[in-house]
């Protein structure tokens, strides 16, 4: 997937092509985009472990209320937080790799100088960046983007249970 330099003046590590494939191979953002059944999993694995884990070090921490409904709560709370810093963090990276393969120019530095220069791409190298972004990356952004809007509905409704509470 590698562009020669006569073509691209952009160094490897900065063509939005290879950031994708290196954002794909990434043990954080891989699991976002597992098939619809393995990305569910994954999510309520990691919700249960967290329940668990948290579990006891809030029940730790309440010494003089022990309600369990409450120490519930509070758990499932600090989960969901959790979970909505997890999706934000998903969210920005795919949107930044995708605004970079849909653009049809690049931002780049070749020397760490912070001498940044503009590369524009060619057609063939817009197309298929473009076809990547947009039938690759795009249904998985909007998937990050629908758990991130529920993680906060969850959010706001378990404040308010809270709040009740």
């Amino acid at each position: 997937m590698f562009i020669t330099k006569d073509i691209c003046p952009v160094p490897f590590d900065q063509q939005p092509l290879n950031e994708y494939i290196a954002l794909k191979k990434s043990c954080f953002f891989s699991w976002s985009i597992l098939s619809i059944d393995k990305y569910i999993r994954r999510i309520c694995n990691i919700f249960f472990s967290l329940f668990i884990v948290l579990y006891a070090c809030i029940y730790s921490t309440i010494i003089s209320n022990k309600n369990i409904l409450r120490i519930c709560c509070y758990d499932v709370f600090i989960i969901t937080f959790i979970f909505i810093v997890i999706f934000t963090r998903l969210y920005l990276g795919w949107s930044y790799i995708v605004k970079r393969l849909v653009s049809s120019t690049v931002f780049y530095e070749e020397s760490g100088w912070y001498d940044g220069q503009i590369w524009i791409k060619n057609i063939e190298s817009i197309t298929k960046d473009r076809l990547i972004g947009l039938y690759e990356v795009v249904p998985f952004i909007n998937r990050i983007k629908y758990s991130l809007f529920s993680s906060i509905l969850c959010f706001m409704i378990e404040l308010f249970m809270i709040y009740l509470l």
